[in-house]
């Protein structure tokens, strides 16, 4: 796992983050960055490699809430430089994975099919069930050398059906074929145990605060 997540590697990962959403690109904010996500209850987000002087000096100018700051560092870390306004979120990890995924080579099953939707430098892929309703989703977006995954999901009545891993290697197959083996993505707790059974590793904690609203 790295010390200090590389500047390059946040700026790379947090755009395609941006691209996927359709949101406006990242901008430069001291020695992180900051994207206008506009949400009621995310209205902004600032992310930084480490724990620094700007993260705490920032942690303590804001008071208005539904702004996250995030970070490379444990929970552990940030709950010990942070004031009691701010909530600490679910802990996220960045993973990284350079080499083929382990992933047995399953077909998708026939009351299945792919459908997908390219935009912004994104590729979604969609598997959708007999009925027509979407099962499963996830996104890829090519960023330089980096192929960013993003906001893999599954219906919670297809769970346990192996389209989280058929879709992962979906995903794969597009970065492969742009000569990219170089996968990134932030994931959940239970998303972690998943990557890590297809060969991801951990790259970085991930840390998310907020001051909520009412």
């Amino acid at each position: 796992m790295m010390d200090i997540v590389p500047y390059n590697i946040i700026e790379k990962w947090l755009r395609a983050w941006s691209l996927s959403r359709k949101l406006p690109l990242p901008v430069r904010y001291k020695s992180g960055f900051k994207v206008e996500v506009g949400e009621e209850k995310q209205k902004i987000r600032y992310v930084f490699p480490e724990i620094n002087d700007d993260f705490i000096e920032l942690s303590k100018q804001i008071d208005e809430p539904w702004i996250y700051l995030k970070v490379c560092a444990s929970p552990d870390e940030v709950n010990n430089r942070i004031s009691e306004k701010w909530i600490i979120q679910p802990p996220g990890y960045m993973m990284f994975c350079s080499s083929p995924m382990n992933i047995s080579r399953k077909s998708l099953s026939e009351s299945y099919r792919l459908e997908y939707e390219n935009y912004n430098s994104t590729t979604a892929v969609k598997i959708i069930d007999e009925n027509g309703e979407l099962a499963c989703i996830g996104r890829i977006v090519l960023a330089g050398d980096m192929a960013v995954y993003d906001r893999i999901v599954t219906a919670e009545n297809h769970q346990r059906n192996g389209l989280a891993t058929f879709l992962m290697h979906e995903l794969e197959k597009i970065a492969v074929s742009n000569g990219i083996h170089n996968n990134f993505l932030v994931a959940t707790e239970q998303g972690k145990s998943l990557y890590e059974t297809m060969g991801w590793e951990l790259y970085s904690s991930y840390t998310s605060i907020v001051i909520p609203g009412i």
